[in-house]
């Protein structure tokens, strides 16, 4: 073996490497953003479980307000949506409605002393802004990931490497304005952003 084949072959074996190396760094970040995004979905299918229990406490009490105890079950119905097809953008639109019902839904239980006094009502209340907050907390793990992934793939050497594998950028977990305001639950408590 001469010494120009020896300094290609170790040429080769060093971009060989780097390769490898650039390759399960992208990995990584891709799983990790998979990862956060799985943790979001635990909280989602926890309060998916809890908001039907939620809207039949308040259905005996809110008579005259069917249209809020509606509105709850339909913005539940397009964050499971969003959810099932992992479609990131719609989950945010999604959340957004569903924060804008509960945002009503509290507002309107002012109206209701007893059903505020109603011990179901007061742990579903509790239970339910605190997967609000967990929510919150989540979704900027979340976006923190997709950060960090964006900006890998957008960075020499990786860029080139992203591109051939087919590495793309990934969408933020966006809520509109009005979902990042608290919700009101009573004088005493508010959900989170």
């Amino acid at each position: 073996m001469t010494i120009l084949e020896f300094v290609v072959a170790a040429l080769a074996l060093v971009i060989l490497i780097y390769t490898v190396i650039i390759y399960n760094g992208l990995i990584r970040l891709k799983n990790n953003v998979a990862r956060a995004f799985a943790n979001i979905e635990v909280l989602l299918k926890q309060r998916h479980t809890e908001l039907p229990l939620l809207v039949d406490v308040c259905k005996g009490y809110m008579v005259h307000e069917q249209h809020v105890l509606l509105a709850i079950t339909e913005a539940r119905s397009r964050v499971h949506s969003a959810q099932e097809k992992h479609d990131v953008r719609g989950l945010g639109q999604a959340e957004t409605l569903m924060r804008t019902s509960l945002s009503q839904l509290f507002a309107r239980c002012e109206a209701y002393p007893d059903l505020k006094a109603n011990e179901n009502f007061l742990a579903l209340q509790e239970r339910i802004s605190q997967l609000e907050d967990a929510i919150a907390d989540r979704r900027e793990i979340f976006n923190e990931s997709v950060r960090l992934n964006n900006t890998r793939i957008q960075q020499v050497p990786d860029v080139v490497l992203a591109r051939s594998f087919g590495f793309g950028e990934l969408a933020y977990l966006k809520f509109e304005t009005v979902a990042l305001l608290p919700v009101k639950i009573n004088l005493k408590t508010s959900v989170s952003r």
